[in-house]
């Protein structure tokens, strides 16, 4: 996902976004203890999706004030 399109998401949708990345990562890693990870970049896909609506997020905190 592109940054151009988290921002035009807005802040309850962002926070969603960041939920289910967040949880998206722990059933990643769960997946990957037991052997059951087939595709080892989806891992880091997800996290860096996820920094990336962290960061909108942040940029959108200061933003307002």
């Amino acid at each position: 996902m592109k940054a151009k399109e988290l921002r035009d998401l807005s802040l309850g949708e962002l926070k969603q976004k960041e939920k289910d990345l967040s949880q998206e990562i722990f059933n990643l890693r769960l997946q990957r203890a037991t052997g059951q990870l087939a595709n080892s970049a989806a891992m880091l896909k997800t996290k860096r999706d996820l920094a990336r609506v962290k960061t909108v997020l942040r940029q959108m905190e200061t933003s307002r004030g």
